[in-house]
């Protein structure tokens, strides 16, 4: 244990992702420079550190999915890989001088608001402590791994991980593998592995819509032209935004505009699968849009190899070196993957946060997580979050949600820096009035059309997705309304 007093900073950050990061950056370039990212791996990346798994790479065009204050005209691919992401994450922070700000290795497990002080005191896995004016988490959505309790799995002798937890020491070759689930993980690495496999099982619950992805690599005089050309690169990322930002309207206006895109899911399905039975299992049962749609251009084909097999019937078990289905047959492995996703409607844990007067954050979310904009909850002064509730997007590029975000934040610390006040602390009526108004959109989005997803948590409630425009939210998170706030 650590015993030296604790570290004092105006501002404590969780996490050295996307958001991390980009608030980092803006942090600095606004002259607030006392603060520390806080991140329990050994490197920066966030999600795309975690999930390396062959084949990982972005569903939303490269130009879009970065910082429009930090542009990179030389991304190798329209859809750039998770190492590319990676890199770029990792350039930000040394281009932008926040490596003395990073604390890696120091992975928070509890925060807690001190009355008396008007501060966060913030205790790491090693004893750590930080006590800080202003406390901002940007963890994500997609941080914990989601693995599902098969019953016997405890006695499978062979090797067992999450696409997000990747084994590259273990070698796949002539294995007979099972991978359980067919979501935006399993799309991408099951084209992978499929050839290296002796026998590949896919235990899918439900399908996906795959459609087609527009990647392309960049030559050489593009890259230069977005280089040295002023404004190629801006109005390149303008235009792929403004394609993005229209498909919302099928998404949370008028689903049946989703139609045209069923149409092109079939034709796509057909001309990469030949075999009628494996076509049949790969159609959803579900409205299109329900759950997120997934981009692949060799996903179809891998699925329509000979040695690939399709099955849909629960599992009933696992025993030591077979996976036995609901129908009673048996099939022997060597290797489970697990592509079941993540646990993202647990926003925030295993981390405990305790706000005024003794409120549990967790207990407060019992019913589902819900905050003002995505950004405060009512009963946690000084608490900010990036990629809060109701802040994922099926059509857009969440990196510009985190910039609205960013410079909302941002307006607050400020305020704070100044000793304007000592608190803020968004009023519960206020939260409580945009999270039902937000709640009754929800409702008429293609969300809610009777399939269950990661959007959703057990009971129903959505508590992951914003249900209209980029723009809108950006609107809405221009400048905090200083009136929505009790300031002490």
């Amino acid at each position: 244990m650590i015993d030296s007093g604790p570290t004092r900073t105006r501002v404590v950050i969780i996490g050295a992702g996307f958001g991390g990061i980009g608030l980092g950056i803006k942090l600095k370039q606004s002259g607030l420079n006392d603060f520390e990212i806080l991140e329990k791996s050994d490197s920066v990346g966030g999600v795309w550190r975690d999930n390396h798994y062959p084949g990982a790479a972005c569903d939303v065009p490269s130009h879009l999915y970065s910082f429009s204050f930090a542009p990179r005209p030389d991304w190798p691919e329209k859809y750039a890989s998770q190492g590319d992401i990676l890199d770029y994450l990792a350039h930000c922070a040394r281009r932008h001088g926040l490596e003395p700000h990073i604390r890696l290795r120091t992975e928070v497990t509890e925060a807690h608001w001190d009355e008396a002080s008007s501060l966060w005191m913030v205790r790491t896995r090693d004893g750590e402590m930080f006590e800080a004016q202003s406390l901002v988490t940007a963890t994500g959505q997609l941080n914990r791994p989601f693995r599902p309790r098969l019953p016997g799995i405890e006695s499978f002798s062979g090797a067992v991980f999450h696409s997000a937890e990747w084994r590259h020491d273990y070698d796949l070759r002539g294995k007979t593998i099972a991978v359980i689930g067919t979501g935006a993980s399993a799309i991408q690495f099951v084209p992978a592995i499929a050839p290296l496999a002796g026998k590949l099982t896919v235990f899918q619950r439900s399908a996906a819509y795959v459609l087609p992805k527009p990647d392309r690599t960049y030559p050489r005089w593009q890259k230069s032209l977005f280089s040295r050309v002023p404004g190629a690169l801006w109005l390149s990322r303008l235009l792929t935004y403004v394609r993005h930002e229209w498909a919302a309207f099928a998404f949370v206006a008028w689903p049946a505009a989703l139609r045209v895109k069923r149409s092109a899911f079939f034709r796509h399905l057909h001309a990469g699968v030949k075999d009628p039975d494996k076509r049949r299992r790969l159609v959803p049962s579900y409205r299109i849009g329900c759950k997120r749609i997934l981009l692949s251009n060799d996903f179809y084909p891998a699925m329509d190899r000979p040695n690939v097999e399709i099955v849909t019937d629960a599992i009933k078990d696992v025993r030591s070196d077979a996976i036995v289905a609901a129908d009673g047959s048996e099939r022997k492995i060597d290797c489970i993957i697990f592509a079941t996703g993540f646990a993202a409607t647990d926003f925030l844990a295993p981390i405990t946060i305790t706000g005024r007067a003794g409120l549990d954050l967790h207990q407060v979310w019992n019913d589902g997580a819900q905050a003002h904009l995505g950004i405060a909850v009512a009963g946690f002064p000084n608490f900010f979050m990036l990629y809060g509730p109701n802040t994922n997007l099926a059509h857009n590029s969440i990196v510009y949600m985190i910039e609205c975000q960013i410079g909302y934040v941002i307006a607050c610390l400020k305020r704070l820096n100044a000793d304007a006040v000592r608190t803020l602390e968004v009023r519960q009526e206020v939260q409580d009035r945009s999270n039902a108004r937000l709640q009754h959109r929800l409702k008429r989005t293609v969300w809610a059309k009777g399939c269950t997803s990661w959007y959703l948590t057990a009971a129903g409630k959505n508590v992951t997705n914003w249900p209209g425009y980029t723009l809108e939210f950006r609107l809405k998170t221009h400048a905090p309304k200083w009136n929505d706030y009790v300031g002490r």
